[in-house]
C-alpha cells in the first residue's frame, strides 16, 4: 500500500512548509592556484621604479669561429679568419673543435679580423680546419720577464622591466551587508578573497606570458604598461626539435634526449644550473613517462605512482613544477636563483578603500609588480613540442 499521509513533498515544489538546509560552504571549481609563484617565494627586495632595471656582466669569452671560405690547404694554412679577431692575444694556445691537434696564435691582426698560428704546436698533429669550426682558448702563455699585454675588460649592461598595475574592484550595498548570508559572514571581506585569487591568477600567468607594449613600454595616459614575462625575456636559448642540431625526437614528442641536450647548451654557456623545470599538463606527462621503460611493480603493491617531482641530471637536480598557464608545446627551463617576482615597494597586493557616494561599501584591490629574469642566457626554452 502507497504512503497517503502528509509528506516533505506535499507542500508543493517549494516546499514551503520546510525550513532551507543549505551546506554552509561555498564551493569554487575555477582554478586558482599558483605554483611557480609558490616555488620562487617571497623576493629579498622591491622595485622602487616602474621601469625596473639590474646590471648583468660577463667573463671575457674563451672560444671563437673559424671565418674562412676557402682554405688552400686546411691542414697547413697558418692565417686564417675569425668571427672576433679582439678575443685573441699573442701566446694563446687553441683548440680546434673535434681535433686532437693544438695551436699557438703568433699574431692577431683585428682590422683584417684574422690570426695567424703554429700549426701542430707541442707535436700534435695537424688536422683540416674549416670554416664555421670552433676554436677554444685554453688559456695564455706569456713570456718571462715581457710587458704587460694592453688592458682588456668588459662593460656592464643594463637590463629592464616594467611593472603592471593588476587590480580589481569590489562594491556590496548596505542591505547585502546587512543581511544574514549562507556561508558569508561578510560579502565584502568574501568578494576580496575572490578577487585576490583572480589577481594572484593574472599574476602567475603574465609572469609567464606577458608582453611588454611595442611602442612606448613606459605606459602613458592612453596606453596601459605591462611587464615581460619569461617566454618573452628568454631569447639565448630556444630549441625547437629538429632545427639547429637539436635532437628531433619522435614526431616532436619530448624526451630525455632533447631535455638533456637543452640542459647541456645552457650549462655550456652559463655559471648558473637550471633548478625548474616549468611545464603545463601535457608535457609534465610526457616527463613522468621517462620512467615507464624501467619501472617494476610489486605484486602485492597496491597503489600505482606515476609521477616525477625531481629530474636529476649531470647538469642539475631540478624539481618539476606544473603550471596550467604554460603554453601546451613549451618547457621552460629556469635558474630559480636568478628568477624573482617583486612587488613595487609598498604595493604588493592591499586594499584600498573607496569613497561612497550611496549606501554602499566600495573599493579597489591593488598590486603593481614586474619579473627580474637575470642572465637570460641561464636560462631556456624547448619550443615547438607535440
Amino acid at each position: 500500500m502507497s504512503f497517503t499521509g502528509k509528506a516533505t513533498y506535499s507542500g508543493g515544489a517549494t516546499l514551503p512548509e520546510t525550513a532551507e538546509d543549505v551546506a554552509d560552504l561555498v564551493a569554487i571549481v575555477s582554478p586558482f592556484e599558483t605554483p611557480l609563484l609558490d616555488h620562487l617565494g617571497d623576493p629579498l627586495r622591491s622595485a622602487h621604479s616602474t621601469v625596473h632595471e639590474w646590471l648583468e656582466d660577463a667573463l671575457l669569452p674563451n672560444s671563437d669561429t673559424i671565418d674562412q671560405a676557402v682554405f688552400t690547404d686546411p691542414d697547413v694554412d697558418d692565417t686564417f679568419g675569425v668571427d672576433n679577431a679582439t678575443r685573441f692575444r699573442a701566446g694563446d694556445q687553441l683548440a680546434p673543435e673535434d681535433s686532437a691537434e693544438r695551436m699557438l696564435v703568433t699574431a692577431v691582426d683585428a682590422e683584417n679580423g684574422t690570426i695567424t698560428v703554429t700549426r701542430g704546436y707541442g707535436g700534435s698533429t695537424p688536422e683540416d680546419l674549416s670554416d664555421g669550426q670552433s676554436l677554444r682558448i685554453l688559456g695564455n702563455a706569456a713570456l718571462e720577464g715581457g710587458q704587460a699585454d694592453d688592458p682588456r675588460f668588459t662593460v656592464r649592461q643594463r637590463k629592464a622591466n616594467y611593472t603592471q598595475i593588476f587590480t580589481r574592484t569590489v562594491m556590496a550595498s548596505g542591505s547585502e551587508l546587512a543581511v544574514r548570508q549562507i556561508a558569508v559572514a561578510d560579502e565584502l571581506d568574501y568578494q576580496k578573497q575572490e578577487r585576490l585569487r583572480e589577481l594572484l591568477r593574472d599574476l602567475e600567468n603574465t609572469v609567464i606570458n606577458g608582453r611588454s607594449a611595442a611602442a612606448t613600454p613606459a605606459g602613458s595616459a592612453d596606453v596601459r604598461r605591462t611587464m615581460s614575462g619569461m617566454l618573452s625575456l628568454i631569447s639565448t636559448n630556444r630549441f625547437t626539435p629538429g632545427q639547429d642540431g637539436f635532437p628531433a625526437g619522435e614526431a616532436g614528442v619530448l624526451d630525455e634526449e632533447m631535455l638533456n641536450a637543452a640542459l647541456r647548451a645552457i650549462w655550456d654557456q652559463s655559471s648558473g644550473r637550471v633548478d625548474t623545470i616549468l611545464v603545463g599538463g601535457s608535457q609534465k606527462r610526457q616527463i613522468n613517462g621517462f620512467l615507464s621503460a624501467s619501472r617494476s611493480v610489486d605484486s602485492g603493491e597496491t597503489t600505482y605512482r606515476d609521477r616525477v617531482s625531481v629530474y636529476e641530471s649531470d647538469f642539475g637536480v631540478c624539481r618539476v613544477v606544473l603550471s596550467r598557464w604554460v603554453p601546451g608545446d613549451k618547457v621552460i627551463l629556469l635558474d630559480s636563483r636568478k628568477t624573482a617576482v617583486l612587488a613595487m615597494a609598498g604595493r604588493s597586493f592591499h586594499y584600498k578603500p573607496l569613497s561612497a557616494t550611496g549606501d554602499y561599501e566600495h573599493g579597489q584591490l591593488i598590486g603593481e609588480y614586474t619579473l627580474e629574469l637575470r642572465n637570460e642566457n641561464a636560462h631556456g626554452v624547448i619550443d615547438g613540442l607535440a
